[in-house]
């Protein structure tokens, strides 16, 4: 199914997208795809793949320490497309890739997005891409047919939000939480004008997150925006975890409480 079907069911279904996040080769490759599965049997509505990099400039510490782990255990970008690939043909939902600019270039920005479609990735994040430099990464992915997602925050001047409408990418991902990735003890609430700021622009579905840690917070965000991130909440189960196992059941119990949540 692809990330637009998705979204248009959500919302005859009257629920955000659930679209949980998790570390490509933690706690191991193969267990990795076991995650993602847990998750889609869980009622996870597609997933963000995350290709651990050395120097993730927006990622926290639970983050942090997963692609340091991920790393150590011989992941790659490469290895990170085959974990998306068999994400994507295992649970038959929507994936889209999460990594940085320096690694794509490195792998060339023509051959990574090739490679992210022949992995049946349907759009890709690139933390680090700042929109008016994003045109040869938008070029490239939209000639291997799959997309390259906006990021906007609070902060994003209303400029920068035109030049989004502009390039209409395949979602906006809205920064729930201002700062790096992770989970938050409160709320500061300054996403319900983010959304409506962009919805007074485009069309294009609003996800949110970062910061987004539980239900409840997840709730809110699925009130205003068409879907839902959850990423540091449900890495941090996965390093707290004894093994590969108890990763799964911890994980797959959150991502159903998350799933009730996100229904309107």
């Amino acid at each position: 199914m692809s990330l637009g079907e998705s979204f248009a069911r959500a919302g005859t279904e009257n629920r955000a997208l659930l679209l949980p996040y998790g570390m490509a080769g933690l706690p191991g490759a193969a267990a990795s795809v076991e995650l993602f599965a847990a998750m889609a049997e869980a009622g996870a509505d597609g997933f963000e793949v995350g290709i651990p990099y050395a120097d993730p400039l927006m990622d926290g510490p639970v983050i942090q320490e997963a692609g340091a782990r991920a790393i150590a255990g011989g992941m790659t970008l490469a290895g990170g497309l085959e974990v998306a690939s068999q994400v994507a043909e295992r649970t038959g939902l929507p994936c889209f890739v999460m990594t940085y600019v320096n690694p794509i270039l490195r792998m060339g920005v023509d051959a990574f997005s090739r490679r992210a479609a022949a992995a049946g990735v349907q759009a890709i994040i690139v933390a680090d891409l700042p929109v008016d430099e994003a045109g040869p990464f938008r070029e490239a992915a939209a000639a291997a047919g799959i997309g390259v997602v906006a990021f906007a925050a609070p902060t994003t001047t209303d400029d920068r939000l035109d030049l989004i409408a502009e390039w209409r990418p395949p979602f906006v991902y809205g920064i729930a939480e201002m700062g790096v990735t992770g989970e938050r003890a409160h709320s500061s609430d300054r996403s319900s004008a983010l959304v409506e700021r962009i919805r007074a622009r485009t069309d294009v579905p609003v996800v949110l997150g970062v910061g987004i840690s539980g239900p409840e917070a997840a709730r809110r965000a699925a009130s205003i925006a068409d879907g839902v991130i959850v990423g540091s909440a449900l890495v941090r189960r996965v390093l707290q975890a004894e093994n590969p196992g108890a990763a799964s059941t911890a994980v797959s119990a959150a991502v159903a409480e998350l799933a009730s949540a996100v229904r309107r």
